[in-house]
């Protein structure tokens, strides 16, 4: 039986209604009390500015936010930045680099773009891009190893988009940092869906977002950076808010992670983002996920092992399961009611279960699946 928190903040999302979603690993509709904090924020905001001072509410509310995900990830407030989203976080590290040509950057072949585009780009400049070859959603830390050995930065997921497998994000920074490599970890699809504190992981940085397993606004991104590493840069996008003085005649960054913010941009996102991260609080994150847990196998139970691309034990709520044609498949599944998506490699479907989900959608998901073979 579900808790009561747990039926309560499902039954506060109305866009789940009759459908069985299962996508949330792209998009976690948000609840009502969410969408509601965000909104009364912009109202609150402009519709009181010929009296207060926007700039004055905007900037405590940005306090606020910092220090109410600084608890959540196990940082200190000084170490978080407000983004838009995990691939604006991974963007403005890669731009607060002095890269040089002969630059090495690792990632895996299983990052999303948000971690391949920003490398990408900077071949252009002579960096060169490893890229360390994966299985089944595993790294072979003897390859990894040895790719990272002169290595400027590594970059990759803490739970992997394609086939929901958690890597050692501990020990593979553990050995990025005896080869003296910036480490930088998207960790977008950890917040919400299982314990998360950077402290443990000792990345130099971690970038996330609230609009997936927060079930949070889009917009409501965050960036960890440690103290020490922030310290060593300077990033490229500037303005007001990454400065100790705006009007200096020398650009002197404001500690810690503050210098990856730029201007003005309002906060009714990151207001949304503080709403939910309560909601998450309120009903736990080890019964979400234990939820999380008992559903995926259930879900997993009705899926052939030659099918199943995901691991069979439970590690995540991300399953992945072949089929003949992924995206006739997502239209079949949407026409029953059923949403998931398909994903570009592998040549398959991923379902996204969450603590909100119900054994009856599993039900019907798997159902559904069993047409496919």
């Amino acid at each position: 039986m579900t808790s009561r928190e747990l039926r309560e903040l499902r039954a506060d999302v109305p866009a789940l209604g009759e459908a069985a979603y299962f996508n949330f690993g792209a998009h976690g509709p948000s609840p009502e009390r969410v969408v509601e904090a965000a909104s009364d924020y912009v109202a609150d905001h402009e519709f009181g500015s010929g009296t207060t001072d926007p700039y004055e509410r905007a900037f405590g509310t940005y306090e606020t936010v910092r220090e109410r995900v600084a608890d959540f990830v196990g940082a200190e407030p000084d170490e978080v930045a407000l983004t838009e989203s995990t691939t604006d976080g991974i963007t403005r590290i890669a731009g607060a680099i002095d890269w040089e040509p002969g630059d090495v950057v690792v990632r895996t072949d299983l990052e999303h773009p948000a971690g391949v585009l920003p490398w990408q780009r900077l071949e252009r400049e002579g960096v060169e891009v490893r890229v360390v070859e994966t299985e089944s959603g595993r790294i072979d830390r003897e390859a990894y190893a040895e790719a990272v050995t002169d290595a400027r930065l590594v970059c990759f997921s803490a739970i992997t988009w394609t086939h929901g497998t958690r890597l050692p994000v501990a020990d593979l920074v553990e050995i990025a940092d005896e080869a003296g490599a910036f480490t930088l970890v998207d960790a977008v699809q950890s917040p919400g869906q299982v314990a998360m504190d950077v402290s443990e992981w000792g990345a130099d940085a971690v970038a996330a977002a609230g609009h997936k397993w927060l079930l949070g606004p889009w917009g409501s991104g965050f960036l960890y950076v440690d103290r020490e590493a922030a310290a060593e840069l300077a990033p490229r996008a500037v303005g007001y808010r990454s400065v100790e003085d705006p009007d200096a005649d020398e650009i002197a960054f404001k500690q810690g992670a503050k210098r990856f913010e730029v201007g003005t941009t309002t906060p009714a996102a990151h207001a949304g983002l503080v709403a939910a991260l309560d909601a998450i609080d309120a009903v736990g994150i080890s019964t979400i996920e234990d939820r999380i847990a008992s559903l995926t196998d259930r879900l997993k139970d009705g899926v052939p092992d030659d099918r199943l691309l995901s691991p069979r034990e439970y590690e995540t709520g991300l399953v992945t399961v072949e089929v003949d044609d992924p995206e006739a498949t997502v239209e079949r599944l949407a026409d029953e009611g059923i949403v998931v998506r398909s994903l570009p490699h592998p040549d398959a479907v991923r379902a996204s279960v969450h603590a909100v989900s119900t054994e009856a959608e599993i039900d019907r998901l798997v159902d559904a699946l069993a047409a496919e073979w």
